[in-house]
């Protein structure tokens, strides 16, 4: 009997913290259409020609702070952990493999693995819990394109998005019970931005995305596509679980790249005004990235905990994210058998 194909797919990681591997996983990674969504013409001029050979000297510099020289990086490290345990959890019956949509191990490599032990389905589950096209999107596009040639493609399947899934919010609230969520000052919940055109192309009605301040606090039948809409909704399942009460927490958005206006508001501003504001410890959930990488261990912990001390504030502590936690692996399991 042939066994059922899993793969998981994140958004990936240098081969190595040098210039040029970060270079060389930056130009794939920001030419992508579905990422930096201009005029292809521009988008080399823009990608090649400032942002690659600008930010990939610092880009390289913040990946060498966090690289371990046995494990490489922390997205990989815990991606690879996800697989192994995953397949030990579903057993024979299933193959999981393993891809980055940008650099290695390859979505090209992983379904050439899948397409020669002759699995008869195959269920990709894009390890981002909120859709957005320039993360899930895109792994779709890229997956379609490379089977579309198959002479016998087996049946295809998607996980679109698990943003209120029962096992990941327990996994983030597990992982912030032991730091008692309730001495701190203030919560942020940071998720990775978007530009906000991103937000309107997702609203087929061109009638509801950002007509009010309050368009994505509540998902409905409208929005229910939504990254933003569907981070709120993350947010307050989380934050439900811990009886963390609304005023005490404050939901934001980080990594901006360029002058365009992003989702908002920006998780470095709302740092700031907390300090200002003369609160002294906050709490940081991610709860849009499954593993921990340079963006929870590195922005988060080190570039905001210093503007916030920097501004009169005291600590900033970083929820860890599912990584290898039993809940979150048992969750995983719950999705492809579902």
């Amino acid at each position: 009997m042939s066994k059922k194909g899993v793969l998981l797919v994140n958004l990936g990681t240098p081969d190595g913290p040098s210039t040029p591997e970060v270079r060389r996983y930056l130009r794939e990674f920001l030419m992508d259409a579905r990422v930096i969504d201009i005029n292809p013409i521009a988008r080399n001029l823009l990608v090649k020609g400032i942002i690659v050979p600008n930010r990939g000297p610092k880009s390289a510099k913040l990946y060498q702070a966090i690289w371990h020289p046995e494990t490489g990086s922390p997205l990989l490290h815990y991606s690879l952990l996800q697989q192994q345990l995953l397949q030990q959890r579903l057993g024979d019956e299933y193959m999981v493999e393993l891809a980055m949509r940008y650099q290695n191990p390859s979505i090209e490599l992983a379904l050439g693995k899948l397409q020669d032990a002759l699995v008869s389905e195959i269920q990709v589950i894009p390890m981002f819990p909120q859709y957005a096209s320039a993360s899930t999107g895109s792994v779709y596009e890229k997956v379609m394109r490379l089977v579309k040639d198959w002479p016998t493609p087996p049946n295809i399947s998607f996980i679109n998005s698990f943003h209120d899934n029962e096992g990941m919010i327990a996994t983030f609230a597990a992982n912030a019970e032991k730091y008692k969520p309730e001495t701190y000052d203030h919560i942020l919940f940071s998720f990775h931005g978007l530009p906000q055109r991103h937000l309107i192309n997702s609203d087929h009605t061109h009638r509801y995305c950002l007509k009010s301040a309050d368009c994505c606090q509540t998902l409905n039948d409208t929005n229910k596509f939504c990254y933003s809409a569907q981070s709120h909704h993350t947010a307050r399942l989380i934050a439900d679980k811990l009886n963390i009460p609304k005023e005490k927490y404050t939901i934001c958005f980080q990594s901006r790249l360029g002058n365009d206006p992003w989702v908002q508001p920006y998780t470095s501003q709302v740092v700031a005004k907390l300090a200002m504001e003369g609160k002294k410890r906050l709490l940081v959930f991610c709860p849009a990235f499954v593993a921990d990488c340079l963006e929870t261990v590195y922005e988060v912990t080190e570039e905001y905990g210093a503007e916030f001390k920097a501004l009169g504030g005291e600590h900033v502590q970083l929820v860890e994210s599912l990584n290898d936690s039993p809940i979150w692996i048992e969750a995983l399991a719950g999705l492809v058998k579902s």
